[in-house]
């Protein structure tokens, strides 16, 4: 989650005098961004929304850290074809330094190119933003804004190394594709069309992506795969909170990370859990996970699922055992929040698609609980068990200070679901220093980023430091390897941090390269564990690590490689690939709006347009696998 969501949510909660949530949410360091920032673009977005926007510094460019094309000397004449090489996914790049500016820095084997920016053309037949701002139904068509989470889609037919569907996140509104300077945007105030064009900038894109003649990959501009799933949208709505929420509900936003099935689906997870966009909406149809289908072929979809509880949803991750059962991991992006899991009570069916349309309806959710000795449990967030009933007592966020108790009743499993932190910390489970995104390794290893949380007074075994201003990283495996196991073993994996700090709660443990803030999180089909950052851009947090940047760590050793450094004021978040791994597909959020500013000044890009979150593709220059 970046810090734009932190002061959208807040805002929101002030404005509807919930004090507990009024200002900054403590770890987050929105304050120090704002201090720190020197906002170039002409005028941002003002009012509530405006503030927090004004995100974007710097301008940018792409270049390869070292520098230097490939040799032009023609080259010596090849030797007869032989059988070609295995490929090799042993990782031998060499690290990079850590760095401020405008650029997207990389090593200098390897290639960055922009593929899809936000006001890009999206849907068949619509036009790309090129300065002059459209009306919300031109907008509803074009790349909505601050990109995130991601994933990588086979098209059958297609050779999926060279082309496939990337359904992709849309976290907030991107402010200068979508209003002009000096416009005031406040939601109690905004028109219907208003409204409607900051919701078209949220929500997620399909898009069908290929590999050129030119050897590019780039959108296929016409594909009937191209879609956007909007602020605007009509989502349907399943599961045993279907009767208090609605048959639909209009509009996903805070659209952060995501995940998938093991039936092709995309999961998106709403990070919000009301329309801060429009309060006219009623605040029960949001904070839940949404199941699209990216090729289109299954009915009843999109849909909410709200068995898998509601709540500020990261992401999701997926582990599945040999007799098909599955569960999927969820984290809850709050100040605390805890971590969960989803156990449908039924079997995938890989040969069947269509068979697994209610699977994610009908399932058990479970709460964890980590406990000093290295063990865990999943408490069964069941109305009727794990003191879920009526008059249960709500101990509050104790972790923060002291918290008020509140007395809620739980009589329905809908009551559960619509108030699932409430239930979590009724069962007794772990609140944990911002969870967000989880990742299953091919050892059937879990890891979790706990990206910080500086307002920590109350410490426990799985969260061991006040003010946890950088985070860590936690990781666990099922008793059995199973996904229906109801306890597990679980150990610190790594604290973020950097060793020339004064205070010890800050050093951390890192072997290599430090970093904090640990973010965005995959394991690759290789087994090779990515972490991506979401610091603050404050000159106090640079001046240590850098900008915010993605990192190789190795599972065993834990020794952490800088891989990927992005522009002055972004965050890295969002990672998907070809099967093959030689093209990564990254995403860059809420880089400098100034015009003419990252990515408007790279090849191809429109440079009198202002900077924007993008999708970048990244590529050996040998077309070795990423990480060679």
């Amino acid at each position: 989650m970046s810090y734009i969501t932190d002061r959208l949510r807040a805002e929101f909660a002030a404005a509807m005098g919930r004090k507990e949530s009024a200002g900054t949410v403590p770890g987050q360091m929105f304050e120090d961004v704002l201090r720190d920032a020197q906002v170039q673009r002409r005028s941002l977005l003002k009012g509530s929304l405006g503030a927090t926007i004004a995100a974007a510094f710097g301008s940018g460019l792409l270049t390869a850290c070292g520098g230097g094309d490939d040799d032009d000397a023609a080259p010596a004449p090849a030797p007869a074809p032989g059988p070609a090489p295995a490929d090799s996914y042993d990782v031998t790049f060499s690290k990079i330094d850590k760095a401020t500016g405008a650029q997207v820095v990389v090593p200098a084997n390897y290639t960055v190119e922009v593929m899809y920016a936000a006001g890009d053309a999206c849907v068949a037949g619509s036009a790309a933003f090129a300065g002059s701002f459209f009306g919300s139904g031109d907008t509803e068509k074009m790349a909505g804004g601050q990109h995130d989470g991601m994933h990588f889609f086979e098209i059958p037919g297609v050779d999926p190394n060279k082309g496939g569907l990337l359904a992709i996140n849309h976290e907030a509104p991107e402010v200068a594709v979508l209003f002009p300077a000096l416009f005031e945007f406040k939601p109690e105030t905004a028109t219907a069309e208003q409204k409607k064009l900051a919701l078209s900038s949220v929500g997620v894109s399909v898009i069908e992506v290929a590999v050129g003649a030119d050897g590019k990959w780039a959108v296929k501009k016409d594909s009937k795969y191209n879609k956007r799933y909007t602020g605007n949208s009509t989502y349907n709505v399943s599961g045993p909170a279907k009767s208090a929420v609605g048959n639909t509900v209009i509009g996903t936003l805070n659209n952060c990370s995501s995940g998938h099935t093991p039936w092709g689906t995309y999961l998106t997870c709403e990070e919000t859990t009301n329309n801060y966009l429009d309060p006219s909406q009623a605040e029960e149809g949001y904070g839940w996970v949404v199941e699209i289908d990216p090729l289109g072929q299954l009915s009843g979809l999109p849909v909410k699922r709200t068995a898998l509880g509601r709540f500020d949803h990261e992401n999701t991750a997926y582990l599945m055992g040999a007799d098909n059962r599955v569960a999927f991991y969820l984290g809850d992006d709050s100040t605390p929040g805890c971590v969960y899991k989803f156990v449908p009570n039924g079997k995938v069916d890989l040969n069947n698609r269509a068979a697994n349309a209610n699977l994610l309806d009908d399932g058990v959710l479970y709460a964890a609980k980590f406990n000093a000795d290295g063990t865990g449990q999943w408490l069964p967030l069941v109305q009727g068990q794990s003191g879920l009933t009526a008059g249960a007592v709500d101990p509050g966020n104790e972790t923060q200070g002291a918290a008020d108790d509140e007395t809620i009743d739980f009589l329905t499993q809908a009551d559960v679901l619509l108030n699932t932190k409430a239930a979590a910390r009724v069962a007794g489970a772990t609140l944990m220093d911002r969870p967000e995104w989880v990742t299953v390794g091919l050892d059937k290893k879990i890891y979790m980023t706990l990206t910080n949380n500086g307002g920590r007074t109350v410490t426990d075994p799985a969260n061991p430091r006040v003010s946890n201003k950088h985070g860590h990283i936690v990781q666990w495996t099922e008793a059995g390897d199973a996904p229906t196991a109801t306890t597990f073993k679980w150990e610190l994996f790594l604290l973020a941090g950097d060793p020339s700090l004064a205070e010890d709660n800050l050093k951390g443990n890192i072997v290599g390269d430090t970093f904090s803030s640990p973010d965005g999180l995959r394991v690759d089909p290789q087994g090779r564990l990515w972490v991506q950052t979401d610091a603050s851009t404050s000159a106090s947090t640079t001046s240590v690590f850098g900008n915010n940047a993605m990192y190789y760590v190795d599972q065993k050793s834990r020794a952490s490689r800088r891989f990927l450094v992005g522009p002055d004021g972004c965050e890295i978040t969002g990672l998907a690939y070809t099967p093959d791994l030689k093209t990564f597909f990254i995403n860059i959020q809420h880089p400098s709006s100034a015009l003419g500013a990252w990515p408007s000044n790279q090849p191809g890009q429109n440079p009198i347009l202002p900077g924007r979150s993008a999708t970048i593709v990244v590529r050996h220059k040998e077309a070795k696998p990423v990480g060679a």
